[in-house]
């Protein structure tokens, strides 16, 4: 469908581009390309970022990472209780206390900018939210009869927490999952723009709107699509994640109903 999309809106190459070419207004409705005189086709650019790759390839890795992580931790620690849950809460408790800004310039300062370098210090700033949700909802859970009936049965611990602790936490980490997504997208074109995440001529949104900075004058249009892009998207999988926790909520569905 992009694919389609992106051969509707121009068949010139994003790389393509002069810097002897004016800066065009654009012709709407006529026309569905705004240009950029160093790299071309503006909504191409947009368009090429949604295939998916660099903002939401970044996102979509930061995010599963950052699940993954934060999902083994905070079931460990709620299920388990007792000195394990504290040690696990006190780290934490330290991520969540350190600056997310100061740990992206020690990573980026140690390993550089990339891509990978990128999805990774932002799930690094990630997890520990993503932990404490997971963990009080596994406290909640792990004193249930179908949890103490499972234990009755001679069933394991890991047994008990993959097969009836974390399928009944499923809800609450697929809410988390959507919201996750927008956030880290939003984290991954900050950095952009910053210049520590993905760098030019990658048609990352961050990078084009750090880019049409110098235009806003003359060409407001080149920095205003990119960051409508990352509002719209944003936006999109933080109503996502509303409506899938309102879908999830028995409370919520009783009183409706």
């Amino acid at each position: 469908m992009n694919a389609v999309l992106e051969q509707i809106v121009t068949s010139q190459k994003v790389s393509d581009g002069s810097i002897t070419l004016p800066l065009r207004h654009p012709d709407f409705p006529n026309s569905l390309v705004a240009v950029d005189p160093a790299e071309g086709a503006l909504l191409q650019q947009i368009v090429s970022d949604l295939k998916p790759r660099v903002s939401l390839e970044i996102g979509l890795f930061a995010t599963a990472l950052s699940l993954v992580v934060g999902t083994l931790v905070g079931s460990v620690a709620g299920y388990l209780g007792g000195a394990v849950d504290t040690a696990i809460m006190r780290a934490a408790d330290v991520f969540l206390s350190v600056p997310a800004l100061f740990l992206i310039l020690i990573v980026v300062a140690l390993f550089g900018a990339s891509l990978v370098n990128t999805a990774l210090v932002i799930a690094l700033v990630t997890w520990a939210p993503v932990a404490r949700i997971v963990r009080s909802e596994c406290l909640s859970l792990r004193g249930r009869d179908f949890v103490q009936a499972a234990h009755a049965l001679g069933a394991g611990h890991a047994r008990v927490l993959g097969r009836h602790v974390l399928v009944n936490a499923l809800p609450v980490i697929v809410v988390q999952t959507s919201l996750l997504l927008g956030q880290t997208i939003l984290i991954e074109s900050g950095l952009s723009y910053l210049g520590l995440g993905a760098q030019p001529p990658l048609p990352s949104w961050g990078n084009m709107v750090v880019e049409g900075r110098q235009f806003l004058a003359s060409a407001w249009w080149i920095a205003t699509f990119p960051g409508l892009a990352i509002f719209v998207t944003v936006l999109g999988f933080n109503l996502f994640g509303d409506g899938l926790r309102d879908a999830f909520d028995p409370a919520l569905y009783s009183e409706s109903s």
